[in-house]
């Protein structure tokens, strides 16, 4: 467990979750706002968590963390986390659930609890979060959670644009 919220746990990925990453990663609102990423197997879900997450847990010390319910027996029901991309200077935040936990709280109360993370463990001076334009309801999470926009920036391949949203912590 990295952390634990009055209603969530959240935790490392582990191979046991490939099974849960391949159902979030293929969700509708995930194809939409964040990209298809390719996940068309459990074995591609594995290959994802051990280059993605487990990568970024040893080079960073800190990635994205399974989201757990514990009213629902500690049920998978998204992710919350903190990636270094290549294309960013600074650590973005970043959140995705499944479609029956969206809009519930458990983005805002996952993502404060990053943000303490970022700011006491891994002593971050600041965070970025990378939004799809049409996401309205991450816009509203990501300024609810203090960060303010502050560019349009194109960090992919694909050269989409999306807005930087940016908090000092």
């Amino acid at each position: 467990m990295i952390a634990e919220t009055p209603r969530l746990i959240l935790s490392k990925f582990t191979l046991k979750d490939a099974p849960f990453f391949f159902e979030l990663v293929n969700s509708p609102h995930w194809i939409k706002f964040i990209g298809d990423k390719n996940v068309k197997t459990l074995k591609d879900a594995e290959q994802k968590i051990i280059s993605g997450h487990f990568k970024s847990y040893e080079t960073h010390g800190f990635g994205f963390y399974k989201i757990q319910l514990k009213e629902e027996n500690n049920k998978s029901i998204g992710t919350c986390g903190l990636i270094k991309r290549d294309t960013l200077d600074d650590v973005d935040i970043g959140f995705a659930f499944l479609p029956e936990y969206e809009s519930k709280g458990f983005g805002y109360e996952s993502a404060t609890a990053t943000i303490k993370l970022a700011k006491e463990a891994f002593k971050l001076q600041r965070i970025v979060a990378i939004i799809n334009p049409e996401n309205e309801k991450s816009i509203g999470l990501i300024e609810k959670l203090g960060l303010n926009y502050e560019k349009k920036v194109k960090p992919f391949a694909d050269g989409e644009e999306l807005l930087l949203f940016a908090k000092n912590l």
